[in-house]
């Protein structure tokens, strides 16, 4: 049996509706824990089915660090000017801005990053292993998983958030359009330093 307490606590932790709480919690048996993870794969099954939604509204959102040699500036995208207004939707995009301001993405997504750049990267992690006396094949192996960590670390959409390292910035996205309901695209983003 669900509680009353269990379903305002998972509503309270997750800002899903009660109705979806109320589902999550009845499938995991009044585990709040196992609910949030229904929830979370709820959010990125209703991610999945929404992102084929045109997004004609959004907002520009910036940060600067308080000591004033950092900025960011981020364009997302919603559906509707009404969700554009809404606290959760600006709260998602400071957020993004934080993470770009900390951890200096150059791209938004890995298909962004052009081939002659991972070229590039590829070279310099040869040149480190070249004189190593390790057979080809796991210098081939050691390479293609530094890219494959290089890639995570220079695009937006697949570095870990800076505030919880267990999702990233794609699942933190794919969970506020599971809570607001519309597609929610970041279009371009920018990163200022002195």
């Amino acid at each position: 049996m669900i509680t009353i307490d269990q379903l305002k606590q998972l509503r309270e932790e997750t800002d899903v509706s009660v109705t979806e709480c109320k589902k999550a919690l009845e499938e995991s048996k009044g585990d709040i824990k196992l609910a949030k993870e229904i929830l979370r794969k709820w959010g990125k099954d209703l991610a999945g089915k929404k992102s084929e939604r045109e997004v004609k509204q959004g907002i520009i959102e910036s940060y600067i660090h308080p000591n004033k040699k950092v900025g960011a500036m981020l364009k997302i995208l919603c559906e509707t000017d009404f969700v554009a207004k809404s606290e959760q939707f600006q709260q998602l995009a400071h957020e993004i801005c934080l993470q770009i301001a900390a951890s200096k993405p150059l791209f938004l997504k890995e298909e962004d990053i052009p081939e002659d750049f991972l070229d590039g990267e590829k070279k310099i992690y040869q040149e480190q292993f070249k004189d190593s006396g390790k057979p080809q094949k796991i210098v081939d192996g050691i390479i293609e998983g530094k890219l494959k960590k290089y890639k995570k670390e220079v695009s937006l959409l697949s570095q870990d958030w800076i505030k919880d390292e267990t999702k990233t910035i794609k699942d933190l996205i794919d969970e506020y359009i599971a809570k607001i309901g519309e597609n929610i695209v970041v279009e371009q983003f920018g990163r200022y330093e002195i």
